[in-house]
């Protein structure tokens, strides 16, 4: 039988700001270890901790952009872009352009506070 997801669950962020994370489907919401679906909403000057996952996440920005620092540079990913980033490798989070960031973020395996290697701070 299909599980239906009534709503999603209110995560806290990391970061230098509050930033809104609904998570969808994952190890809160859902009790689902193998994905995570969440809806993100970051303000204008957030940023988060680096961090070296042992998960592949894939990031759907729907409005504003979202900066993806890695080891080899930076890459700003806009409205109707997406990316990949990859377990194992370095990589850090912000937006820094007015209005933010919206975006749809996707973890295998789910997102885990134990798994997301944050930089000390």
């Amino acid at each position: 039988m299909p599980t239906f997801i009534a709503a999603p669950t209110l995560v806290t962020a990391a970061g230098n700001k509050p930033k809104i994370i609904q998570e969808f489907v994952g190890r809160v919401n859902s009790k689902t270890e193998a994905a995570s679906i969440a809806h993100m909403k970051s303000p204008e000057g957030w940023v988060e901790p680096g961090q070296t996952p042992e998960f592949d996440e894939y990031t759907l920005v729907l409005a504003g952009m979202l900066r993806v620092q890695h080891g080899d540079g930076t890459r700003d990913v806009r409205a109707g872009q997406a990316v990949i980033t990859h377990k194992g490798e370095w990589v850090k989070y912000s937006s820094p352009e007015p209005h933010g960031a919206e975006y749809i973020a996707v973890c295998l395996p789910a997102f885990s506070p134990a798994t997301v290697h944050r930089d000390d701070a």
